[in-house]
């Protein structure tokens, strides 16, 4: 993003400084409301455009620009969120939350050079794949009142400040959205054997061993593919570990001779990555309980996959 700079070559203007030292935490909470990276920083751009429509007399009034800048960018989120609602029911496919790499991953990715710390999105549990697609379940106020509370730890004072209802009223949609989190609970899986079994998958994949694969995936796993329209993919979920590894044995065995599967972090978790030539075609994340694998979302869209193909 190009940000405005002070005039002339001055010393550093300290109300800039303590503006834009704030973009980092604007674009983790507007990924987290959004799922959307592109989304996240149009959202963060528009927050900015907000604050320089100011007069500098305005902006000197507000007492903590940092706060003023989260709770603007809350709202624009809230009213994307409730826009988002109705493209989604619009897009072609299923809709997947759009997949970040490792930090280490989208550095190499933009060519080798230190990132922006401001670009990056901290990847902690609250930004797992499972734990994204159980937002997308949420109201679009109940995913603004959890977010700001569970996770960026403020009150219900201020929440109701930011969403503009009554801090009894956030307090129950918080309360309603960790219904939905405890429906759907995080895997207690340790990363290491989370990688293990992602490995193991990919070998039987790479394989066409379908009986391998059955034995890996839960009997109830889902597999679901977001291609936007813009690439192919299932166009519906597929139910069941055995037809999930047939349809996977089917796509290994079409595959071109210059595609590879890596073992990447996705959204701070154990995935794959499908390339083409070098080039990032396909996402996989998954979530896994007990042992088995019992989601795979699969991200083809190239709109979604920006991060892992910059250069």
């Amino acid at each position: 993003m190009t940000t405005p700079s002070g005039p002339g070559h001055g010393p550093p203007d300290p109300v800039l400084s303590a503006i834009m030292s704030e973009r980092r935490q604007l674009i983790n909470l507007a990924y987290r409301l959004l799922g959307s990276l592109a989304e996240a920083e149009d959202a963060v751009q528009e927050t900015y455009a907000r604050w320089y429509a100011m007069s500098r007399q305005q902006q000197e009034a507000i007492e903590s620009p940092g706060a003023w800048l989260m709770a603007v960018a809350s709202r624009i989120c809230l009213n994307l969120l409730g826009s988002a609602r109705a493209r989604r029911e619009r897009y072609v496919g299923e809709w997947i939350p759009e997949p970040l790499p490792d930090i280490a991953e989208w550095i190499t990715r933009r060519g080798g050079t230190t990132a922006d710390p401001a670009d990056r999105v901290t990847l902690d549990e609250s930004i797992n794949m499972a734990f994204l697609v159980v937002l997308e379940s949420m109201t679009p106020a109940e995913r603004v009142a959890f977010i700001l509370h569970d996770v960026f730890r403020y009150s219900f004072a201020e929440v109701a400040e930011i969403v503009g209802r009554t801090p009894a009223a956030c307090r129950q949609l918080a309360y309603s959205a960790r219904g939905r989190i405890r429906k759907s609970p995080a895997p207690a899986t340790p990363t290491a054997h989370q990688a293990s079994i992602v490995r193991e998958f990919k070998q039987a994949w790479e394989a066409k061993d379908i009986h391998t694969l059955i034995g890996l995936l839960d009997p109830d796993a889902t597999a679901i593919a977001d291609g936007g329209g813009l690439a192919t993919a299932a166009p519906r979920p597929i139910e069941g570990g055995e037809q999930i590894a047939r349809y996977y044995v089917d796509l290994a065995s079409q595959a071109p001779r210059n595609a590879t599967i890596l073992e990447r972090t996705v959204n701070g978790q154990p995935g794959l990555v499908a390339q083409q030539d070098g080039v990032t075609v396909t996402v996989f994340a998954f979530d896994i309980a007990g042992g088995r694998i019992t989601h795979i979302w699969s991200v083809r869209n190239p709109d979604k996959l920006r991060p892992w193909t910059r250069g």
